[in-house]
């Protein structure tokens, strides 16, 4: 490759078009935001050092993604599968409530849209993005191995041709279909997810969101449980306690929880769904200080269960929202 700036720069502009899709494949593959850039990372600096070898067989978007698959599968390798808390523990009732973290590598984290769903013009292939980086449908994924986990998002979110999975990996096309079978079998055990919204939100949905902030603002538990669904489910990583039902949550929001009273929610786009970075009050500087990113998921007109992502040095930046809010 020649030395030049102009031709390193050309190499640079054409590496970046791809950094979007390229992290929300590897988000997907890894349930880790912060992996996720550092797999890219690795694979645009793999791709620029060995661009000379690059033949042009395939397109330079089919190479990057060749790449991103082994940068990712050798992560995986060390084992570690990320989670939820409701896929690690049964629901604590509230009486048993206690609030144990586990190391971060535990969980699923949350991802802005804007990092892993590039722009897409069809708006059916736009829902399919959205889909596919759920919160619910991405901790489906970590119950797959690595190989069919790779499978199943080139196939079915990115509608690669079994051929062209075949190739990236270096695998026949029946080993290709073999392992998409199975990973559609896995996935057919657990528990279906009836969670949706609209793109954009519809006008009920708007208004829903709209009375949970007010609610959630107010800390006005009658006005958010009319909000939550029955079986709604309330987490806290990098806590393991997780809550199911209106009752149990607005209890501990009253009780451990209220110190978050009298809190600001900041509208974030999340994961393909709505939510919020939420404030609490700062009793020594005064304003609001973050508390946690929420993913907020909707089913039926109501609020199906929120999210709460309580490390906000890591998080608040990644969102592009304020460390303090003043009053």
């Amino acid at each position: 490759m020649s030395d030049s700036a102009g031709t390193t720069t050309e190499l640079d502009v054409t590496l970046e078009k791809h950094r979007v899709e390229l992290t929300g494949y590897c988000y997907r593959m890894l349930g880790s935001a912060f992996e996720a850039e550092d797999a890219v990372q690795d694979t645009m600096v793999r791709a620029w050092r060995s661009f000379e070898k690059f033949e042009g067989r395939s397109s330079i978007r089919s190479w990057l993604y060749r790449i991103a698959t082994n940068v990712c599968l050798d992560m995986l390798n060390a084992g570690n599968r990320r989670a939820r808390p409701m896929d690690l523990t049964a629901a604590a009732p509230l009486a048993q409530a206690a609030l144990n973290p586990r190391p971060d590598n535990t969980w699923l984290e949350p991802m802005p849209d804007a990092r892993v769903l590039p722009s897409l013009h069809d708006p059916a292939e736009a829902a399919v993005a959205k889909e596919s980086v759920r919160l619910a449908f991405v901790a489906a994924l970590q119950s797959l191995p690595p190989k069919q986990r790779a499978v199943l998002i080139l196939r079915e979110v990115l509608a690669w041709k079994a051929s062209e999975v075949a190739e990236l990996i270096d695998t026949s096309v029946a080993s290709v279909n073999s392992a998409l079978q199975r990973a559609r079998a896995t996935l057919a055990e657990r528990p279906a997810d009836d969670t949706a919204v609209s793109d954009p939100l519809d006008e009920e949905q708007q208004k829903l969101l709209d009375r949970y902030v007010a609610a959630f603002e107010g800390y006005d538990m009658a006005a958010l449980t009319a909000l939550l669904a029955e079986d709604a489910v309330m987490t806290m990583p990098p806590f393991d306690l997780w809550l199911r039902g209106t009752a149990d949550i607005t209890g501990f929001m009253s009780t451990m929880g209220a110190p978050c009273a009298n809190g600001r929610l900041l509208p974030v786009k999340v994961n393909g769904t709505p939510g919020f970075a939420q404030y609490k009050p700062d009793p020594d500087n005064g304003g609001f200080m973050p508390w946690s990113i929420q993913v907020v998921e909707i089913s039926e007109g109501r609020i199906a269960g929120f999210h709460c992502f309580l490390d906000t040095q890591r998080w608040f930046p990644l969102f592009g929202v304020p460390l303090h809010l003043d009053d």
